[in-house]
Order: structure tokens, then sequence, then C-alpha cells
């Protein structure tokens, strides 16, 4: 009941004031409708300027300022130069000669002459000469036979160049003669009427011609042939044909080259050292080489085989034979490092002119044979330590078969001939494995000094024989050049040649009744060469060399002791025709 008389109590109210509302409304009135509410904005507003008067009484007249220094004066010496470009003093090059002479002569009657000229028939033709000769009348110590030598070489040439090609042509002759004798004292030979009869003299005799070509803008880019002749005071001939070409293809950018190459020897000895039987031989290769050059960034790769055809007429043989052509070098650090390996092989034919060229105490009955290069591996690493002094070592293992040796030969004096009392070397050939090690440096101390080492380490295995005769265990080399002053000039050659195992000639008659041969080991030999020389101009001079300066009796080969201190002294003279 109570909330229903507050409810009409409300409704009571809220009439009342309605009922007051519409009493105020005047007559006259008008009704405003609003649209839209209003939103005063920035621009509606009014602006005040922002720049305020300003008072005279802030204002001030900017004055005149004067800098002025304290001004003291020194004393000073310095007087200014005009500059003037630095000029860089010229050596005058020395001039170069076509030709020059020289002779010379030393004690133990040692004489020296060589002479070369270059005449310029016209402007792409030249004509050349050339001869040597080094002889000596002998005159060792202790030595029972004559030991008189000498070699005598004459080489002409002849040759063009022209802007695509150029060509040149040979023609030599060569004259040596040399003594067995190398004699051993345990032979029974010390009366000089016996000594008499023996004739130790040997001549050798060589003729050869030949050429080479070379196109520059061709696939096929050199060839070269050289036929020689050689003979003896013995009847020993021999002739052999050395022809070499090179052909080179370049295939999607790389360079294919191809060497073929065909070595053609005949030769004839009145007979074999232990058979009186006539000595003959005939040998023909032929080989063909591709490689495969690859040249990226600093890597050098080349890549290859060799393939040989091998033919022996006297024998009705023949073989084929083939062999790895692989080299590569890496530039790790520029010119400072790089190491490289080569894995390679091939067929050398002997003959019996490079056999007396590297003994000339070898018996014309020598037997001659190629030697089968079955692989020669080696590794290493070239390079600069500094921008003067370069390096380089390498360490190899070397795969013969055939490979020749000298060994001596028996006293044999029922051969009579002048080689056969244990006093000459015949060639054996036996499978030889070498271990080698090989190091070098060259140094330019100054633009005047130049110095070089050289050492080699050998070590060798052999099938058949005993040993690897007359091969050294080791060799080493020193070499220097120093331009003392503008005239004078000097330079050395040291050289040590390490143990050699060979054969010596042993007297056993109280013991069997015969003179045998037994191993020896001949022991190590060091060498000093020097020579100095003084220039009075760029056309003359004079020289001085010394040989063996430390008077060292060693035997290069067993028995053959060479000849002591030997002094030479010559001049050489340069000039032009015209």
């Amino acid at each position: 009941m109570k909330f229903v008389s507050i409810k009409r109590s409300l409704f009571l109210c809220l009439f009342l004031v309605s009922g007051f509302a519409f009493a105020q409304d005047p007559i006259d009135s008008e009704t405003v409708t609003v649209v839209k509410p209003y939103s005063p904005s920035v621009r509606e507003a009014s602006k005040i300027k922002a720049v305020p008067g300003k008072a005279d009484s802030v204002s001030t007249t900017k004055k005149a300022v004067k800098y002025t220094i304290f001004s003291v004066p020194v004393a000073s010496t310095f007087t200014p130069v005009k500059g003037r470009a630095t000029r860089v003093e010229r050596v005058r090059p020395p001039k170069a000669y076509d030709n020059y002479a020289t002779v010379g002569l030393g004690n133990y009657t040692n004489a020296l002459a060589e002479f070369y000229s270059n005449v310029e028939v016209n402007r792409d033709h030249d004509f050349g000469v050339y001869l040597l000769h080094n002889s000596s009348q002998g005159g060792i110590d202790g030595v029972l036979l004559d030991d008189k030598f000498y070699n005598t070489s004459l080489n002409l040439n002849y040759g063009s160049k022209d802007r695509d090609y150029s060509w040149n042509t040979e023609l030599g002759a060569q004259h040596q003669l040399f003594n067995w004798y190398g004699v051993s004292e345990a032979i029974p030979m010390t009366d000089t009427e016996i000594l008499n009869t023996i004739d130790s003299k040997q001549n050798y005799y060589s003729v050869f011609a030949g050429g080479n070509i070379e196109l520059y803008d061709s696939f096929f880019k050199t060839a070269d042939l050289e036929i020689r002749q050689t003979g003896d005071a013995f009847g020993t001939s021999e002739q052999k044909v050395d022809l070499n070409s090179t052909l080179e293809f370049n295939i999607a950018d790389e360079l294919i080259t191809t060497d073929v190459q065909a070595n053609f020897v005949n030769g004839s000895m009145d007979r074999i050292y232990a058979e009186n039987v006539e000595n003959k031989y005939t040998f023909l290769n032929v080989g063909v080489t591709p490689s495969l050059l690859i040249l990226r960034n600093n890597l050098t790769l080349n890549i290859g085989a060799a393939f040989f055809y091998g033919l022996d007429t006297e024998n009705s043989d023949s073989n084929f034979y083939l062999y790895p052509k692989v080299t590569a070098s890496y530039k790790l650090a520029g010119d400072y490092f790089t190491p490289y390996a080569g894995l390679e092989g091939g067929l050398k034919q002997n003959s019996y002119y490079n056999f007396v060229q590297q003994n000339p105490y070898v018996s014309p009955t020598a037997m001659v044979a190629p030697t089968d290069n079955m692989y020669n591996f080696y590794l290493g690493a070239k390079g600069k330590l500094t921008n003067t002094i370069s390096y380089n070592f390498r360490g190899g293992y070397n795969a013969e078969d055939v490979k020749p040796l000298f060994v001596r030969n028996a006293y044999d004096p029922s051969i009579m001939e002048g080689y056969a009392y244990g006093n000459s070397f015949g060639v054996v050939y036996d499978n030889v494995k070498t271990l080698s090690f090989f190091a070098n440096l060259s140094a330019d101390v100054s633009d005047n000094f130049r110095l070089g080492i050289t050492g080699e380490f050998f070590d060798y295995d052999t099938d058949r024989e005993q040993e690897a005769w007359n091969l050294p265990n080791y060799n080493a080399e020193l070499t220097a050049d120093y331009q003392i002053t503008e005239k004078w000039y000097t330079g050395a050659n040291l050289f040590l040649v390490g143990e050699r195992e060979a054969m010596a000639i042993v007297d056993n008659r109280p013991v069997d009744g015969g003179i045998d041969r037994e191993p020896i080991t001949l022991d190590s030999y060091f060498d000093a060469n020097a020579h100095v020389g003084y220039r009075f101009n760029d056309q003359l001079s004079v020289f001085v060399k010394g040989s063996n300066l430390f008077n060292n009796d060693y035997q290069r080969w067993s028995d053959f002791q060479v000849q002591g201190l030997q002094v030479l002294g010559g001049v050489t003279y340069k000039f032009d025709y015209n």
C-alpha cells in the first residue's frame, strides 16, 4: 500500500512541473534547430603579432675594430734557391761486338784458343763460325804412359729470321785425342822396354750436319734434325740421326702439344772386349708424346703420355713402351713459394759418341743399347726467400732399366791393343733405381756480386751388378762472380764429389796366378778453380785462370790421376769488321 502511494505522489509532481514549463513560453516564440555542433578551429582565432616592437633604449652603434701585432725583426741566413729537377745519371752500356778471339797458355803446356765470328750477310741472314781448341802436353807425376790430350771442334752455321718463321743450319767437325794412361802399378809393366811397346793413344773423329726451323703462326711449331758420323783410330764407325718436332693445337681455349721424335743409330766395332767378334748394333726408336696444358689462375698442369716403338734390328726384337708425362705446379705465395711435382719417363738412345763425351777412356769395344727410363717421380718447391735470393729443393725417385755403367776392363795383354792393360773402361747395363735429393740457392748479393750453391745426394739400388759403378753418392758446387771495379772482375768455382765404387787391378799371381779386378772405393775429392781479369777497354782484356788450386792428387777414374795445380793466362779481344 505504501509503494502505491509513493508512485502516485511522483506522478503528481511530474505533472505540475510540465504545466509550469508550458506556462512560460511567450506568444511570438521561434524554434531553432541545431544541425551540426560547433567545433572551433585555430584559423578562426585572432592572431597576435610575433615580432614585438623594439625600444630605442636597447639600440647600439657597431664600433670599428683595428688589429695590430708586435713585430720584432729576426736575423736569417737562408737564401732561397730556384728548384730544378733531379737528373738520373746514365751509365753507358758496354758495346756489344759480334766477334771475339781468346788465346791462353799455362803450365803442363796447356793451351786454349777460342774464336767466334758472326757476319750479317743481309738484314735477315747471318753466318757464324765457332772454333774451340783445348790441349795439354801432359806431365802428371807418377804416370807410366803418355797423358797428353787435345780437343778441337769447328762449327759453321747459317741462319735467317723472318716475320713468320726462322731457320738455322749447322755443319761441324771435332777431333779429340786422349791416352789410356791409367795403368795400375800392380801389373808387371814397370820395365821401360815393355811400356814403350804400348801405344796408349786414341783418336776420335766426328762430323755432323743439321738444322732447325721455327714457325710463329702455325700449328707446326718447331723441328730440328742432326746427323752425326763418329769414328776412331780402331775402325769404329757410328751413324746417328736425331729428329724432333713439336705440334701445337688450341682446342676450346686449351693448348694441346704433341712432340714427335725419331732416333736412329747404327754402328760397328772391330771386336767385343772379351771376344774377337765384330760388335754391331742398329736401333730405331720412334715416339709420340701428346700433352694437355691447363692454366687456371696460379695452377699449371701438364697432362700427357709418351708412346714409343723400339726396334733392335741386329737381334730382330721390337717393343712398345708407354710412359707417363705429368707435371704440375701451383703458386701458393706468388713468386715466393711454388710447390711442383712430376711423373715422367722416356726411352733414351745411347751411342758411342755420348759415351766418349762422358768418359774419354772408354775402349772401342763398348756395347750400345737404349735405356728404358720407366718413370721418374719428383716433388719439390721453388721460389724466392727475398727479392735477391731464390731457392729450389727437390726429392725424387728414378727407375731405369738397361742403364749404362762404366766399369774398368780386365787386364788382358793377349788382345795386343793399347787399351787392354786394365787401363780402359767398358760399359755394362743394369736396372738401377735412384733415390735423390737436390737443393739450390742463388743470390744476387749486389749488382756486382752473384753467388750460387748446389748440392745433390744419391742412393742407388742395382739388380745384377754389385755396385752402381763410378756414380758418386753426392756432389756439391759453389759458383761466385764479382765485378770488383769497372775494370777488374773475378770469379770462383768450387766443387766436391763424393765417394764412388769402382774396380781396381790387383796382382793375385802369388795366389791364383792371375791379375784380377777387385772392388774399391774411390775417395771423395775437392777441386777449387778461380779466375781474375782486367778490362783495358770494351775490346781488350786479360785474364788468369787457376785450376785445382789446392793441388789435390785425386782420381776422377780409377788410376787416372788428374793434373795438379794449373795456372793459365790469356787475352781476349772483341771486334767488329766495320
